[in-house]
């Protein structure tokens, strides 16, 4: 694949070798023949390979610093600015490896370092970039991820190390040659020093910084701090956990959040005497179950626990066992019997679907609701919470037994039966929020439906982002081509992934969307770190389509990334929101806290909050709220149809028929 692009590349750099713009000073001789860097050249190591994921494409980039220099987040870099380089990458071995050359004179913002007026520096990091082939002028800041800067996570991003490039035109500039006492980077109390014409490569984990001047230069990158997996899997259990607690302690997204933030100093109290006995008795399950444990403290759906073959074995001893049947609870408390399995323990006792579970072991069902925690938490809402107490339910160890008392539909008496576990999972996967996905299907999925509307599915996120974009609009250029009078754009089992601000193809306007937060160890709490918080907007595309009549399909599976695009689509100008409820209510960051830990367990927890502009939490909690709550009684829970997917298709027709009159 690099080689098929290498041709571009070298094309590239040579279109930048060719000169100056009309409006800029020709470089000097003394710029042109000094020795200076050509070439540069470099290698990384990375822990989190989410990237490959997410792009087909891979470079890196000189980019321009000017964001950094200038303390400003929300500087947006040019498109053309950006100078490329061939990146090649070993995923056995987890490293990669990149040459970039230099243009003779680089596109970019000028910074007045040494305070003259006289001239200025370009300022640049090499950072890894996701598709040299695709203009994105929506790119701010300063890269963060895969770069030569090295990077303090939660201050703003802090620069305390690695290499920048800078370019002078003159010999009577000036750059810092070390942090000044406040210890930042580009601020007035910087200490100076010469910087000769042209290119150097300054290191900034020197004292003072380095400056070469060699025509090859080597510039590694670095994996930002946190971002990739914190690899604790060599300790013992006990400073494993320990390292665990402290990392989380500090920096989990939502502490100082009522509500959100655990008693850490009950949550240690409770398991730590699990990990010690896990230690002593060398035990890896009894590890595992205290690390869920500690996870289940943490009050979020962002916080994950996996284990492999542990976790397996833990879920099938403790929930391995069912009835054969599932319910699911009406808006009214009710719990109707959704599902029996043929020749399943509750259908050879008689119980049919459609029936009323009235008691569970001679107690209200509430009551014993009230005692089941679910495996798959923890929760962001009572709502999730909920639905999962209500699976979970019937579920238990092979051989566990439960009485239960129903009502049989088209019958008045109840009946009392006692039933046995045995081991079947068909009836945990039918109330499952992802049941009929396909996990084979496209990322994106879009027809004409019967009623001819336009319907597309975002199955997911988490995929190659430019396939898609690609299909995504795709689908509306096809709505668009056959004059469809509304869409329906179906986001209800979309786990996350990134934020494509697909909206964008849909909206002329801006469509504000929240700040990100981190915790800064220097103030002991979460801000930007850059002065006023930076608020995301999904930025109008170039190419915008436009539909008279939107329904946006919401669901519990609509995780994350998923809730943030689903944002974007119900802001859009009359468009309704259809679901039973709203989505998962699960919005943070997490690209920073992911720790390996012994046994191959893992361990995710957000570390980056989504704030509003006055500092409350967005998305977290609530989730994305449908217009239109389609009911959940016994004929909804019961039918065999899409009852969300008709109530928007009813509600868009009545609309275009409106319209049309």
């Amino acid at each position: 694949m690099m080689s098929h692009h290498r041709p571009l590349l070298v094309a590239l750099t040579m279109l930048a070798l060719s000169g100056c713009t009309a409006a800029e000073t020709p470089p000097s001789a003394e710029t042109i023949t000094a020795q200076q860097p050509f070439t540069l050249h470099g290698s990384f190591h990375y822990t989190n390979g989410i990237f490959l994921t997410y792009y087909q494409r891979h470079a890196v980039a000189l980019v321009d610093l000017h964001g950094l220099a200038s303390h400003n987040p929300a500087w947006r870099v040019p498109p053309e600015s950006l100078q490329f380089g061939r990146l090649e990458i070993d995923r056995e071995q987890r490293e990669a490896t990149y040459q970039i050359d230099l243009p003779l004179r680089p596109d970019g913002e000028s910074n007045d370092l040494d305070g003259d007026g006289k001239g200025g520096v370009k300022l640049y990091t090499v950072a890894y970039w996701s598709d040299p082939f695709h203009d994105d002028d929506t790119i701010h800041g300063w890269p963060t991820y895969i770069t030569s800067l090295q990077l303090t996570s939660g201050q703003g991003d802090v620069v305390k190390g690695g290499k920048l490039v800078a370019w002078a035109p003159d010999a009577s500039q000036q750059i810092p040659s070390d942090f000044g006492g406040d210890g930042l980077l580009f601020t007035k109390d910087d200490p100076l020093q010469p910087l000769p014409a042209g290119y150097s490569v300054i290191d900034l984990s020197t004292r003072p910084f380095g400056i070469s001047r060699d025509t090859e230069g080597l510039v590694d990158l670095y994996e930002g701090q946190n971002q990739g997996t914190q690899d604790l899997s060599a300790l013992s259990y006990r400073k494993a956990f320990e390292r665990l607690f402290v990392e989380a302690r500090q920096r989990y997204a939502f502490n100082e959040v009522a509500g959100k933030e655990p008693d850490w100093d009950a949550l240690f109290r409770s398991i730590a005497p699990m990990v010690i006995e896990a230690q002593q008795k060398k035990d890896p399950a009894l590890f595992f179950a205290a690390i869920r444990a500690f996870a289940n403290g943490i009050p979020d759906g962002h916080t994950a626990v996996s284990g492999g073959s542990l976790e397996d074995d833990l879920n099938d001893k403790n929930y391995g066992g069912g009835y054969g049947l599932a319910i699911r609870e009406t808006d009214d408390g009710a719990f109707v019997v959704v599902y029996v399995k043929e020749d399943g323990p509750a259908d050879k006792a008689g119980i049919k679907r459609g029936a009323t579970l009235d008691r569970y072991d001679a107690k209200p069902v509430e009551d014993r609701l009230k005692t089941i925690s679910p495996p798959t938490g923890p929760f962001s809402t009572q709502d999730a919470l909920r639905y999962d107490q209500v699976r979970y339910l019937l579920r238990g160890p092979v051989g566990a037994t439960a009485q239960l008392t129903y009502t049989n539909p088209d019958e008045s008496a109840a009946k009392t039966t006692l039933l046995t576990a045995v081991d079947e999972y068909s009836s945990l996967s039918y109330t499952s929020i992802y049941r009929g996905s396909d996990p084979t299907a496209p990322p994106v999925e879009y027809w004409i439906l019967e009623s001819g509307l336009g319907y597309v599915r975002v199955n997911s996120n988490d995929d190659d982002i430019d396939l898609i974009d690609e299909l995504f609009e795709r689908a509306l250029k096809s709505f668009e081509y056959n004059e469809v009078p509304g869409i329906v754009i179906d986001m209800r089992q979309n786990s996350g992934g990134t934020n494509l601000d697909l909206a964008g193809y849909l909206s002329k306007e801006s469509i504000p969307l929240a700040g990100l937060v981190y915790f800064n160890p220097i103030t002991g709490h979460f801000e930007d770190g850059e002065g006023d918080l930076y608020i995301e907007e999904v930025q109008p595309s170039e190419q915008q389509y436009h539909f008279d009549h939107i329904a946006l399909l919401v669901g519990p599976a609509c995780f994350s990334a998923c809730e943030l695009e689903a944002y974007g689509f119900s802001k859009l100008p009359g468009a309704q929101v259809v679901g039973y409820g709203p989505t998962a209510g699960v919005e943070a960051e997490v690209s920073e806290g992911s720790f390996k830990l012994p046994d191959d367990i893992y361990l995710q927890i957000p570390t980056g909050r989504f704030v509003n502009a006055d500092g409350t939490l967005f998305l977290e909690g609530a989730g994305v709220k449908p217009t239109i709550v389609v009911p959940q009684n016994r004929d909804t829970l019961l039918s065999d149809d899409d009852e969300v997917l008709k109530a928007a298709e009813d509600a868009l027709l009545d609309a275009s028929n409106t319209t049309d009159k």
